[in-house]
């Protein structure tokens, strides 16, 4: 039913009130976190942990001290208000105290900060249903996810919920959950556990809490800000959706920001629902405050992230639990591995989307490692590269936060046609910036993002002696990967169904890191294009418009046609949607969706207009038949 109907309905019960009375409206502050990442400690502008040298240089950001702090101040600051604090999970993996705890310690930090609801990350499921069971048994606030769903064998069973309803200052808030509807490809939850579609559990778990009363209702997700827009702020009577999983940055202020925050997004119902991230690893504390009509409906949203910087002085009490529960592993973390002449760029941003110096690095060090056993190409997804490493000493410590999984180095051999298809997998997450981006060693590709998934490969050569040479696709190759990848991971389906004398139990990643960087020290960051990105070729353009060769993103489809993998492009033949995301503009929207880049004027009268170059992050466009 469409929201606004609902006041009208409301009307006649309304004024068998007397003529004086009315409901004044309802503002909630929302504050929440996504993708903590285990980032116990402090962590520096690398998202590596944070030394006291610069943490005396106040250079320091986040670490579950500092961020208490900025919790608990904004709590005293809403004294006598509404106020949630959210989790949208992966608060799994990244440095040694998962390592070492577990999940433990994170439950037990979380639980200081008294979260009022969290819902699980694909990365809750990498220790299997054991691991995450650790961090239930010990979590003191609620946890959701309507589209987990485990079996009747499973540990986990009636442990999670679809959704919550909580009394906010006399008002019910209902919240559902999901995760990204790929972690079993991306994780390891198990045979026990299904992984539903988030579009249809989270429907129908907000149809059952609207039968419960309920009229205000948060989507708490672990999908991406990208689905979070075009899918999960779309379905009808989801109110405000608090995301994470892509680590989107969304602010007003700061020029590097994915989308505005919030990003309002009009609900096929006719209201605006504001959709919110909060960047990760405890950098930033997010601040929404919404406030809704006496129906339920959103009238208005704003509010910015809160950067933890050096400004909040971190919690005494959790700073000392910190080094207390650090002190175990302190001799591992300050052990000196080697030395590097520059600052390695493991970044997100590059290392998912082009070659990037950590995963030359990496790639490199696993192909050395077997080399002798006859191995001539590695392959490593860009998603399990987790952090950055600064100039100077390394330390095993350091390692381990960039390669944080505990994954093994697993060699097998396949067909030169096999390994094409897996590159073209890594590939086929170009726009939302997929973990399943290829870094290699032992070879050389090219590939043209503006093509369609599943034919963007361009040009694969393989090393032989000093020379490269075509890639052979009848010939078999010996590969080095890990063993998650391997296994099937991150969409390698080929991997695991193609793979001969396959063996997935070498020696841990961040031992064959920490190996490599000592018998090549100091070490010389670089990359060598091994990977290139073929420019997409464009005609001559109107003066108006200016291409940019930026591969759009065109993942709205109609709701009747969704489905769990929302890449593909919107076909020319019938009218369609698209929400802006950084970097569009109608010519690159024309490209994509008619083929031509010199039909954007068909899109800009189709919507008014716009600025072409200048398009408005987050609102939705109409795009015609061509």
């Amino acid at each position: 039913m469409i929201r606004h109907l609902r006041t009208g309905l409301m009307t006649a019960s309304i004024l068998a009130l007397s003529s004086g009375a009315a409901f004044a409206d309802y503002e909630l502050n929302i504050l929440h976190i996504n993708d903590l990442h285990s980032r116990i400690e402090s962590i520096n502008k690398f998202d590596s942990t944070c030394s006291a040298e610069e943490e005396g240089k106040n250079e320091c950001f986040g670490g579950v001290a500092r961020l208490k702090t900025a919790i608990d101040g904004k709590r005293q600051e809403l004294t006598g208000k509404n106020v949630l604090l959210l989790n949208a999970g992966d608060n799994f993996q990244g440095s040694l105290f998962f390592t070492t705890y577990k999940g433990a310690a994170e439950a037990e930090f979380l639980n200081l900060m008294k979260f009022d609801a969290m819902t699980v990350g694909n990365h809750e499921f990498d220790e299997g249903e054991d691991g995450l069971v650790t961090f239930l048994d010990k979590a003191t606030f609620p946890i959701v996810s309507s589209n987990v769903l485990a079996g009747y064998k499973s540990k986990l069973i009636d442990r999670i919920k679809p959704s919550l309803v909580l009394d906010v200052g006399g008002q019910k808030i209902g919240i559902v959950g999901a995760v990204a509807n790929d972690t079993p490809e991306i994780s390891s939850p198990g045979d026990d556990v299904l992984i539903g579609v988030d579009v249809d559990t989270i429907t129908t778990a907000v149809q059952d809490l609207k039968k419960q009363g309920v009229d205000k209702i948060i989507a708490l997700t672990h999908v991406g800000y990208l689905r979070d827009l075009t899918v999960i702020a779309k379905i009808p009577d989801v109110d405000i959706v608090v995301g994470g999983h892509s680590h989107s940055l969304l602010s007003n202020t700061d020029a590097k920001a994915e989308g505005p925050y919030p990003t309002m997004v009009d609900n096929p119902g006719g209201y605006k629902v504001p959709v919110v991230q909060a960047g990760s690893y405890s950098k930033y504390l997010g601040d929404l405050v919404v406030n809704f009509d006496d129906s339920g409906v959103v009238k208005s949203a704003k509010g910015d992230p809160i950067l933890i910087d050096s400004k909040f002085k971190p919690d005494e009490t959790v700073l000392a639990r910190v080094t207390e529960m650090g002190k175990p592993i302190e001799e591992l973390k300050a052990k000196i591995i080697g030395k590097t002449e520059a600052a390695i760029d493991g970044t997100r941003d590059s290392c998912r989307s082009k070659e990037c110096e950590m995963g030359d690095l990496v790639a490199d060090a696993m192909l050395d490692r077997v080399k002798g056993q006859g191995v001539t190409i590695a392959i490593t997804n860009g998603g399990g590269l987790r952090a950055s490493i600064d100039a100077g000493d390394v330390s095993m410590g350091e390692a381990v936060t960039v390669l944080p999984f505990q994954n093994t180095v697993a060699t097998f051999q396949i067909k030169g046609a096999d390994i094409s298809a897996a590159l073209e997998n890594g590939l086929s997450q170009l726009e939302e910036a997929g973990g399943r981006f290829p870094q290699v060693a032992g070879m050389k590709f090219s590939f043209d993002k503006s093509r369609p998934i599943g034919s963007r490969l361009s040009v694969v050569e393989v090393k032989e002696g000093e020379a490269y040479v075509p890639l052979d696709a009848a010939k078999t190759y010996n590969v080095v990967t890990n063993n998650f990848m391997r296994n099937g991971g991150d969409g390698y389906s080929v991997f695991k169904t193609k793979a001969e004398n396959a063996y997935d139990y070498g020696p841990g990643l961040e031992t064959v890191l920490a190996d490599y960087l000592t018998a090549n020290n100091p070490y010389k960051p670089k990359t060598d294009g091994r990977i290139t990105e073929i420019a997409a070729a464009t005609p001559a353009e109107p003066s108006t418009q200016t291409s940019t060769d930026t591969a759009v993103t065109t993942d709205a489809k109609p709701a009747a046609t969704e489905t769990a993998t929302p890449e593909a492009k919107p076909a020319a033949t019938a009218v369609n949607k698209h929400v802006i995301v950084k970097g569009d503009t109608l010519w690159d929207l024309a490209k994509a969706v008619y083929g031509n880049g010199e039909l954007w004027k068909t899109i800009a009268k189709a919507n008014g207009d716009p600025a072409p170059k200048h398009l408005e992050i987050g609102k939705e466009l109409t795009i015609p038949a061509k």
